[in-house]
């Protein structure tokens, strides 16, 4: 039974894009449907698909598995020769812990620098407590980057579920060009010039076209 992911519009749903960059990226074949979150019947439309009322939502066969980390999870165990969580139990736990950071935290900087992946918005400063979450994002990339990013140019070398969860935090620092240190701006390039990451884009460009 094939799988079906369900999102909202990629030019705005960072949310949507975290399981489908970790499903584009692995080569894992999905059915996409796309909701509109600000339609006039929006809400009617996600909860033909949703339990939660939310977005995203992953359809495998009777099973429906919402929020985005708990379909990251998901995948990850149902493809593991995809490798979505880093091979060794510490790492693993890492890569675990800095997603469910992402995935709780960091409301400050959610808050001032809004999801918009095809924007350009420059802001001169951040705000005192958006920069102290950008600091900290800077921190979690550079410790698993040093620990365990020898094998490659992601946070745990290959490509994993934690580099798709901090895929929106990426764009973001696009989109309102924040300024960064040198490991980290190599670090979004990286992410940036991912396939499945402009294919994204590419799509939310169509959106509006």
């Amino acid at each position: 039974m094939s799988l079906t992911l369900v999102i909202g519009d990629k030019r705005i749903s960072s949310w949507s894009l975290r399981p489908w960059l970790a499903l584009r990226q692995s080569g894992i074949p999905f059915e996409e449907i796309v909701v509109s979150l600000d339609g006039p019947d929006s809400s009617t439309q996600i909860r033909k698909h949703s339990p939660s009322g939310k977005l995203p939502v992953l359809k495998d066969g009777t099973l429906t598995i919402w929020d985005s980390i708990s379909i990251c999870e998901y995948v990850a165990e149902k493809f593991s020769e995809k490798m979505l969580w880093p091979a060794g139990a510490e790492a693993r736990a890492l890569a675990r812990s800095v997603c469910a950071e992402m995935h709780a935290g960091f409301q400050n900087l959610r808050n001032q620098f809004w999801f918009n992946c095809i924007g350009e918005m420059a802001i001169a400063r951040p705000a005192t407590e958006t920069a102290r979450d950008i600091a900290r994002i800077e921190e979690i990339w550079g410790a698993a980057r040093a620990r365990y990013g020898r094998g490659g140019p992601f946070l745990f070398g290959a490509f994993t579920n934690a580099d798709a969860f901090y895929a929106p935090v990426v764009s973001r620092f696009q989109t309102y060009n924040v300024k960064l240190g040198r490991e980290s701006k190599e670090y979004c390039d990286w992410v940036l010039a991912l396939p499945a990451m402009k294919e994204w884009t590419a799509g939310a460009r169509a959106e509006i076209a």
